[in-house]
């Protein structure tokens, strides 16, 4: 297999004319993640020649008042843009006012899109962001489809996707039904989910690390990984979230989708190809082989925390017990992994913010040496960095200067920010990822049976969620449990 250095999709941006369609304008996700990721993309010549951008939301705004509120919502630094982008931007932008649940408003949508086609004299293709919370998933849906407005044009021409956010569901259950509802309306080829982890540089690099050198795939097993530690950490608590976040925690927030997202790209097998479907396949295999926790393990295999404060936060309930910090030991079946926990954590209000990966390697037999060196029993950690300061370390012993013959770890270092061409060339996540949903690139987007199984592991967890004590812990707490 081929790996590609940076392991970026090669697929063109379609040249076809296109309307990117954003419901839920007004939104916190619209101004933080997707104008500003498509001013970037504009500015950087990868949209269609013929491009437009459709804002719709309950709102009412002049023309006018549209601009500026979305010229605030770019966030743009001094310098960060021409001037003459930005306007050319702006003017590639309409909005169409209108409530989530009133059939006129879809219709009213319906009509603007078609102006825009005949003012092309072709028909375009279309992209559908659903930049809304997730209980108005269904709603939506139903109006595009009685609508018309999830259908080719007439001559068959112009395709259409849909961009939706997790969380893809709240369980098993209601992901089935959500996965149900999609596939009346969409094909799995038009649906991309976004988990916009998948989108990191530095978490599509562990594939390139390691199918692209032949010294670490060998030993990319049971026989010589003691275990694996996956972390997400975040040393803010829920800020101004506290509302949303205490209706589903941190494990329904983090742990179904961007925990198991890097599990499956540490764990997966060689895919053979850089093909979506490949790719995809075998990230599927790993969730899929996920040993499910018995009730009866879920105490020793499990760990949910809370940090103090918490309850005071605006927007929680005072006796909430929703949880902000878990820890889950899992294992996956086959012959590759038998055997190795994999320990999946992730919490707010911890000393640190980090995502990261660490690899044990099995440590030395020390009886094979003549020394007293307890060294001997450190092991080598290749730890992947995600966030902040992008890059690659790996922990092992040398011997220690002099006559003995005593060994002591060291580190070896890479560093995104070390190299400027590549600092400098790593995109915004969303960025990337709606770069992709123009080019119909699925690789950085999840699949329907990633997320069922997915929710297959974690829905029985959840079940039993209320049996496990809830861990007290201070703000800026280390280690828990």
């Amino acid at each position: 297999m081929t790996v590609q250095p940076a392991f970026k999709s090669t697929d063109p941006i379609t040249l076809h004319p296109t309307i990117f369609i954003i419901l839920g304008i007004t939104g916190d996700l619209a101004s933080r993640k997707l104008l500003p990721a498509l001013l970037e993309l504009f500015s950087k010549k990868l949209l269609p020649p013929q491009f437009s951008i459709v804002g719709f939301s309950r709102r009412s705004f002049s023309r006018e008042e549209f601009r500026d509120l979305i010229r605030e919502h770019l966030n743009v630094r001094p310098g960060q843009f021409r001037e003459e982008d930005i306007k050319h931007f702006l003017d590639h932008m309409t909005y169409e006012q209108g409530l989530f649940n009133d059939p006129a408003a879809y219709t009213r949508l319906h009509l603007q899109l078609q102006s825009i086609d005949d003012r092309w004299g072709r028909c375009s293709n279309k992209i559908f962001h659903l930049s809304v919370p997730p209980n108005l998933y269904e709603g939506i849906l139903t109006h595009l489809s009685n609508s018309r407005l999830t259908e080719p044009c007439d001559d068959k021409t112009g395709w259409t996707r849909i961009l939706i956010e997790k969380p893809f569901g709240n369980d098993i259950h209601t992901a089935r039904s959500l996965d149900k509802m999609l596939g009346k309306l969409f094909d799995e080829k038009q649906i991309f989910r976004i988990d916009h982890y998948l989108a990191k540089e530095a978490l599509q690099n562990i594939l390139a690390f390691r199918f692209s050198n032949p010294m670490f795939e060998p030993i990319w097993n049971k026989d010589h990984i003691d275990r694996i530690h996956i972390k997400l950490y975040e040393s803010n608590g829920v800020g101004d979230r506290g509302e949303f976040y205490d209706s589903i925690g941190a494990l329904k927030d983090v742990g179904q989708n961007h925990i198991l997202a890097i599990l499956t790209l540490i764990a997966m097998n060689d895919p053979g190809s850089l093909g979506a479907d490949a790719i995809r396949k075998e990230r599927a295999k790993i969730l899929n082989n996920l040993k499910m926790i018995p009730p009866r393990k879920v105490r020793l295999d499990v760990v949910k925390g809370q940090y103090v404060g918490y309850t005071s936060e605006k927007g929680v309930k005072p006796l909430s017990t929703t949880e902000t910090y878990f820890r889950i030991k899992a294992y996956i079946s086959g012959s590759k992994w038998n055997g190795v926990p994999f320990y999946l954590e992730s919490g707010k209000a911890l000393a640190e913010s980090k995502a990261e990966i660490d690899v044990y390697f099995k440590k030395v037999k020390k009886a094979h040496w003549n020394s007293s060196s307890n060294n001997f029993d450190v092991p080598n950690i290749l730890t992947f960095r995600i966030q902040p300061d992008e890059g690659i370390k790996i922990k092992f012993n040398v011997k220690t200067p002099g006559y003995g013959f005593d060994v002591e770890p060291k580190t070896l270092k890479f560093k995104y920010s070390d190299v400027s061409s590549f600092h400098d060339a790593i995109p915004n996540d969303y960025e990337r990822l709606l770069r992709d949903a123009f080019a119909g690139d699925q690789t950085l987007f999840a699949s329907t049976e990633e997320i069922i199984a997915s929710w297959k592991f974690i829905t029985p967890i959840l079940d039993n969620w209320s049996e496990l004590p809830l861990v007290r812990y201070e703000k800026g707490t280390k280690e828990i449990g």
